[in-house]
């Protein structure tokens, strides 16, 4: 199981209780909090060290260990806890707080067996199955993260957080009306959440707006939770009336404007409320939706974009559907996406007139997409993809992926068998502007002043004169950490320098 992230749009059982005063930034001063869980750990310790234990500390203990974590003594706490569990093995408590400091140091496989645990000694406590679901969601298990969200429903109707992540499962899975009932029920009122504090000094305050529906910039290797506390706000469903939290810089984390149109719109009503910088202005992100990106892009030069034009799915998986695409001068092969969705998924290629309803019938959502074919095949057959990200101004490459199926991503492509393939993208790593030449350098300058954003990548081939072929140029894109693997290594430096250029980026923002 790959967990990269708590997801975005489960946020309810994040919160945190601490008041930020606008006036505590200074970093001569000790952080309030931060000295009072150490003096309550004191507290803590020295009352277990009076009393023999008993099953009376237990509760004390386990106070102690969450502490021993808050505090970023994890080994400590993990082995806190262990001690705990040996005497309390059925304790919901201790097994739900073991399963959240398993799941912050990134222990994700045995903090699911400890929810898991949880769960079966307290079938009815609706906790530990909204933790295990938010796990299995992220890995992609949407059917287990939906039978455990649905079964805390059935106990509680009203359960906020499960009703997040049920919304969630159902907008993977493309059923986006059943999706908004959900959300509605778990978003409103539960808009705002602070993401936990570790730091030792004053933090630096900072708003990350994201969208209930997905869409949003993964941003957890960059907000340091001991340098940065986090209010996440889920805009679209944000009472307008709501004060906003105190805050130095805002992170507008909703990227993809095909599918986050409302959270956007609310996002830019918000912005405009407060002085303070902005990462992403929304009102730029709304012009990178697919549609939009091909027309304005395409007069840029030495760059070509792809014809795209949404068209109803019962129209293209009907008689008609065909002939539809022909008088918009399209031609197979074509492709046919659903909005909204990454990596591949929801995404074919169909190759003649006579595969086109099949496609079309087999892909979610009222609308699809219709994207022209743009051939990326270099001259052993393979086809290519370049991928570069736009931080604050500058172009920095981030791989290359070569595969002999033209649905190109990185970690199903062929790179990990072919060791000249890595060699290709480690030169494509160390000399971007040599392998790519002057025309594709001069297209990527074109397209990141007309983005205008401050965080976006652009997805793209190269033609056999040199023209950059546009694949996808938005804020949604991944810098993803290379394996442990030494084949990867090569890739290490290069992807440490784009996470270096956002978090520095994000810290001259808010003037750190």
């Amino acid at each position: 199981m790959e967990i990269t992230e708590i997801d975005s749009r489960i946020v309810t059982g994040l919160k945190q209780n601490i008041a930020l005063s606008p006036g505590i930034h200074g970093a001569d001063r000790g952080w309030a909090p931060r000295l009072s869980q150490e003096a309550r750990l004191r507290q803590l310790e020295d009352e277990l060290a009076r009393h023999a234990i008993e099953g009376c500390a237990v509760e004390t203990e386990i106070e102690r260990a969450v502490l021993l974590g808050a505090l970023n003594r994890e080994p400590d706490a993990r082995q806190a806890f262990v001690d705990i569990l040996r005497r309390a093995p059925t304790n919901f408590s201790a097994l739900n707080e073991f399963g959240t400091l398993l799941t912050n140091m990134g222990a994700i496989d045995a903090a699911c067996r400890v929810y898991s645990e949880a769960i079966a000694h307290h079938p009815d406590n609706p906790i530990g199955h909204v933790n295990l679901a938010n796990l299995l969601l992220r890995a992609n298990r949407h059917g287990d993260a939906r039978a455990h969200y649905e079964a805390v429903l059935r106990i509680d109707p009203e359960h906020a957080p499960a009703h997040q992540g049920l919304g969630a499962v159902l907008s993977d899975l493309g059923e986006r009306a059943a999706a908004r009932h959900h959300f509605e029920k778990g978003f409103r009122g539960h808009a705002v959440s602070s993401l936990p504090y570790r730091g030792t000094t004053p933090p630096v305050a900072l708003l990350q707006l994201v969208s209930s529906g997905g869409g949003n910039i993964p941003t957890a290797p960059f907000l340091d939770d001991r340098v940065f506390l986090t209010s996440v706000i889920v805009t679209d469903y944000l009472d307008p009336a709501s004060p906003l939290p105190p805050h130095r810089l805002i992170f507008n984390a909703i990227g993809d404007a095909d599918l986050c149109q409302p959270a956007l719109k609310a996002a830019t009503r918000m912005v405009a409320r407060t002085s303070a910088p902005v990462i992403n202005d929304p009102r730029a992100v709304m012009e990178t939706g697919r549609i939009g990106n091909s027309r304005r892009l395409r007069a840029l030069q030495g760059v070509v974009t792809p014809r795209t034009l949404a068209m109803a799915r019962r129209i293209l998986a009907g008689p008609e559907g065909a002939g539809s695409i022909a008088n918009h001068g399209l031609t197979f092969p074509l492709l046919l996406r659903s909005p909204g969705y990454h990596t591949g998924r929801n995404f074919v290629l169909v190759e003649a007139a006579a595969g086109l309803s099949a496609a079309a019938a087999s892909l979610p959502g009222d609308d699809l997409l219709v994207i022209e074919y743009l051939d990326a095949r270099g001259e052993d057959g393979n086809a290519r993809k370049y991928r570069v990200m736009m931080i604050d101004g500058r172009i920095y490459p981030s791989h290359l992926a070569i595969s002999a199926n033209w649905k190109v991503h990185y970690f199903t492509s062929d790179m990990a068998d072919h060791p000249e393939y890595r060699r290709e993208e480690a030169d494509f790593l160390r000399d971007m502007p040599a392998v790519l030449g002057s025309k594709a350098m001069t297209a990527l300058e074109c397209i990141r002043d007309r983005l205008g954003l401050d965080y976006a990548g652009v997805d793209f081939g190269l033609g056999p004169d040199g023209d950059l072929l546009l694949f996808e140029a938005n804020a949604t894109m991944v810098i993803a950490p290379p394996g442990a693997d030494e084949r990867w290594a090569y890739r290490r430096d290069a992807i440490g320098k784009i996470r270096d250029a956002v978090v520095t980026m994000i810290l001259q923002k808010s003037n750190c």
